[in-house]
């Protein structure tokens, strides 16, 4: 990885950058999962490179999700990989849910190098490489998926997801829960719950947020829920990203 040092005004981008190229070289993230990376890069310049207080509720919405879940699974592409390992490795063993190897530009190479980087640093329960079931209405690739993983899911975590694909899950009846800095996009404006904000700081606060209701052993988790609605929280995201280029000084 090229070096560079903590005092560059962008180096926690420029280190997402290298991980990304690393990952790529590595046979785990794809070229055109570079391109999907800058796109929500540029997301993440409007949010302010921060995360918001409506992602924030979404964070906390997603929390009980996960804890309420009977079968919760983690859904893992090459760019969640290269970001975010070991996060979601502890996320995992905090709910108890496999992690399961999906990816859009599949090959059972590509599958096999995620699973293994997955297994190398700490997962004990990865799915993915038996793909022997579909995801009713999706042609592509990503709609293989484990029958004991995805497939039997009631609760989907899908970091960086498909639109198509996250819709066609909660066609079967599933809760998404997705991380996605856009706010517009389908993924976003599907998912059961969508937060939005960069994988790295998503995941560090999903896991703070679990631990801490683990602790208090479910108080007020119904209520959350109930009182959550994941377009009005879009909406709440797209007011707080408005109001802060008003006040952006050039």
């Amino acid at each position: 990885m090229f070096r560079i040092p903590k005092t560059h005004p962008r180096y926690e981008s420029l280190i997402k950058r290298e991980k990304l190229v690393a990952g790529m070289e590595a046979g785990i993230t794809s070229k055109q999962g570079l391109i999907a990376h800058g796109r929500g890069e540029a997301f993440d310049y409007l949010i302010g490179e921060r995360t918001l207080k409506a992602a924030r509720r979404a964070t906390e919405a997603a929390a009980v999700l996960l804890l309420t879940a009977k079968k919760p699974v983690i859904s893992v592409n090459g760019n969640v990989a290269a970001l975010a390992v070991k996060e979601v490795i502890e996320l995992s063993e905090l709910i108890n849910a496999p992690l399961e190897v999906n990816v859009f530009y599949r090959t059972e190479e590509r599958a096999r190098r995620i699973k293994a980087l997955l297994e190398k640093q700490g997962a004990e329960k990865v799915l993915g490489d038996k793909a022997d079931a579909r995801i009713p209405g999706i042609e592509h690739a990503r709609a293989k998926v484990d029958r004991e993983g995805i497939y039997s899911a009631d609760v989907v975590l899908a970091p960086l997801e498909d639109g198509d694909r996250c819709e066609a899950l909660v066609k079967m009846g599933k809760k998404v829960i997705t991380i996605d800095l856009n706010p517009l996009s389908r993924t976003s404006r599907h998912a059961t719950v969508s937060i939005v904000d960069d994988i790295e700081r998503a995941m560090k606060n999903l896991i703070s947020v679990v631990e801490d209701k683990k602790k208090k052993k479910g108080e007020g988790k119904a209520n959350l829920l109930d009182d959550y609605d994941n377009k009005e929280n879009l909406k709440e995201v797209i007011k707080e990203i408005v109001e802060r280029l008003k006040g952006v000084e050039l």
